[in-house]
């Protein structure tokens, strides 16, 4: 029996909450702050255990705060048939929930009704109920009040509407911000359509900002093919699961994208399996599942030259909205698509400039057909330390000075005359007047429409860098062999046994062999992959695209699913992170790549508990804390923890899979970002990681 009854309240101890809340919420703008901030004030003023929950778009769970008298709040996902807040919710008003009178079915099943003694005071939220359709479903509960407490019905309801007001200003913020955030994304989108004739560009160009305002899994361009009127695919937008497929090629009106390029009108399809014009075909072949998309023609004029798809919302449905946002785009880029066939014809002039910039490492040179210095780039100065003046106009083979035989005079005869297609020679430049640096110079003749010789282009690359490269390049490969040697055995043995036909009349034993083969070459990608990430480090890619990074953004980015991982797992996840951090000078790739290995490997390396991360900002610098209560490091591991390849004997001992190289690239990212990272380790107990990056002034 649900009752309303409750005991006289204190008006001027509740209004003193009320201005707590209001405090705290003035300047929090997000939805999830504002949830745990009211489960923290309200808890640790009233010294009840006090459940804020928040479902998602789509209903199919609540993110819950539970925090305790003591203020050690903590966040979980509850399913929504097991958080109980539906029925409840169902009165439209506070009530007060006698936890005897429920079925005890009900109650066993909930999450909610574990955490109560009694009974549990209920205020749906947003409150009243319906008053806007910005704030998902969501309950604030009061654990076991006891009579005559703080709170009645009464006196819950004005803080209720006061708590729904600051969370339908953070959704509006947030809708707000969505936008500004579509507009900026398409404004610079379009912008930077206008200014390449590069096909390549264009459709590297096009995918992130598609896929992050429309949070789509995949983004696809199909191209009418002149000739045939078939539609041709673009690879290179096709993902992994196409890499060893033939191109992808529709005939006229055939599958959803077909159907659009004839008709030239847009579609969206929620559910593509109850469509008779999708072509199944595309997914059987590659095992990925399409389950919705919008598509919409590329026109240029009255002609359609393609269609762009965007495929698989990932929440919820595509809306009028996503077709709005995707075909303002769509008329910049058919534009784009269209001036880069235009212009084929100029290409090759555009890149006679571009070869020049282009790779401003190497030292570059050009020499006209008179044998004179036209240009000479800061890399080749710097290279033969010279001045500019010294060179310009002058006749090159008496100002360039090699030791090969016949000078530099012998190789622009070379470059002129020879057949090779890029004749170059080892040999020493001279440095100044007495040091002399080993260098590759090759050359290239550009010829007029005439055929006749212009001008010639010299690179010359230091030697003296690309050894170093190889050296660091060799020991790269030379420590990480082994660990791909393991995989690689695993992987042909099984194939064998299964070319064998050791599995032939078992499908039990050959879906095993294929598992065994599949998570070794997942294993094998992901060292790839890692290497990958370690070359670039040793590189110093993060020094050359450095930039403002909101380490929120970044966060929004990388902890969901790792929350998501941990609670499957059945971990307690919590994070308290400010909504408003300062920015830091880095590399964004670089600086996900950090807090996602850390954090994913306290939950991989935590069997049970809890893993938290936490921020603060203190003395100009951001302070990120990842805490675990896994099995720990031994405190013989520590002084190689962060040496690449390196793994602790509990790991290996426990199975856990691993190359020993994510730690090594946490310390080269923060390092390289001018930052420290600290660790602190009980083994069987916890391990916390402290990473502190100096905060950039804007």
């Amino acid at each position: 029996m649900i009752t309303g009854d409750a005991p006289p309240t204190t008006t001027k101890t509740v209004h003193a909450l009320w201005e707590r809340l209001t405090r705290e919420l003035a300047d929090v703008l997000d939805a999830h702050g504002i949830c745990a901030a009211v489960a923290y004030e309200i808890a640790v003023y009233s010294e009840l255990t006090v459940v804020v929950g928040l479902s998602d778009p789509q209903g199919k769970y609540y993110d819950v705060w539970v925090c305790p008298p003591n203020g050690n709040i903590t966040q979980a996902r509850w399913p929504t048939g097991k958080a109980s807040f539906r029925l409840l919710s169902a009165a439209n008003r506070p009530l007060v929930q006698q936890k005897y009178q429920l079925p005890p079915k009900e109650v066993i099943s909930s999450e909610l009704w574990l955490l109560a003694r009694d009974e549990v005071l209920f205020v749906p939220l947003p409150f009243p109920a319906g008053r806007s359709s910005l704030v998902p479903a969501g309950a604030l509960c009061l654990i076991d009040p006891p009579a005559g407490y703080l709170f009645d019905i009464t006196s819950i309801e004005p803080l209720a509407i006061h708590i729904s007001t600051f969370l339908e200003r953070a959704f509006l913020r947030h809708r707000t911000d969505r936008q500004e955030v579509e507009f900026a994304i398409v404004y610079d989108l379009t912008s930077s359509l206008t200014s390449t004739l590069s096909l390549d560009s264009i459709f590297s160009q096009i995918t992130d900002p598609v896929r992050r305002i429309l949070n789509v899994e995949t983004v696809s361009i199909g191209l009418v093919e002149p000739a045939s009127g078939d539609i041709i695919f673009v690879d290179m937008l096709m993902g992994p699961l196409f890499r060893q497929l033939p191109t992808i090629r529709l005939k006229p009106g055939q599958g959803i994208a077909g159907w659009v390029a004839s008709q030239g009108e847009p579609v969206i399809i929620n559910n593509v399996q109850t469509d008779e014009r999708f072509y199944r075909s595309v997914d059987h072949s590659s095992g990925f599942r399409t389950n919705s998309i919008l598509c919409v023609p590329l026109r240029v004029e009255q002609r359609v030259i393609g269609v762009l798809e965007a495929i698989n919302k990932q929440d919820g449905n595509f809306s009028d909205n996503d077709l709005r946002l995707l075909q303002a785009i769509t008329g910049p880029l058919a534009a784009a698509l269209e001036n880069a066939w235009l212009h084929a014809d100029v290409l090759a002039e555009k890149r006679r400039i571009e070869t020049i910039f282009a790779n401003m490492s190497e030292g570059m040179l050009t020499v006209n057909a008179e044998g004179r210095v036209t240009a000479a780039n800061d890399a080749f100065l710097s290279l033969a330390q010279v001045e500019v003046g010294q060179l310009l106009g002058r006749l090159a083979s008496e100002v360039i000075h090699l030791n090969n035989e016949g000078g530099f005079a012998a190789l622009m005869a070379r470059v002129i005359d020879s057949a090779e297609e890029v004749p170059h020679i080892a040999c020493e430049l001279a440095q100044g007047r007495e040091e002399q640096v080993p260098v590759l110079v090759s050359g290239a003749p550009i010829h007029n429409e005439a055929n006749e010789l212009s001008e010639a282009i010299y690179v010359f690359s230091d030697l003296r860098q690309i050894r170093e490269v190889e050296r660091m390049r060799d020991d790269f490969f030379h420590n990480i062999v082994h660990e791909l040697r393991t995989p690689l055995a695993t992987i042909l043995m099984y194939a064998r046994l299964l070319r064998e036909g050791k599995a032939r009349d078992d499908s039990a034993k050959a879906d095993r062999f294929l598992g065994v083969i599949e998570r070794e070459s997942d294993r094998l990608q992901r060292m790839v992959r890692q290497m990958l990430q370690v070359a670039k480090l040793n590189a110093r890619e993060i020094q050359r695209s450095s930039e403002l990074v909101r380490l929120n953004a970044v966060f929004d980015d990388m902890l969901p699913p790792l929350a998501e991982q941990a609670l499957q797992k059945g971990l307690t996840f919590s994070q308290r992170i400010p909504a408003d951090l300062p920015p830091v000078m880095g590399n964004q790739e670089t600086l996900y790549m950090i807090f996602k290995n850390l954090v994913d490997n306290a939950v991989k390396f935590t069997m049970s508990g809890t893993v938290s991360v936490k921020c603060l900002v203190q003395d100009e610098s951001i302070q990120v804390e990842v805490r675990d209560e896994g099995i720990g490091i031994p405190r013989s591991a520590m002084p190689n923890l962060f040496k690449r390849f390196y793994r602790t004997q509990t790991a290996v001992e426990r199975g856990i899979a691993g190359t020993g190289l994510g730690l090594y690239m946490v310390k080269e990212g923060v390092e390289k970002h001018g930052g420290s990272l600290d660790v602190q380790s009980v083994e069987g107990k916890g391990t916390t990681f402290t990473v502190r990056l100096p905060a950039a002034v804007e």
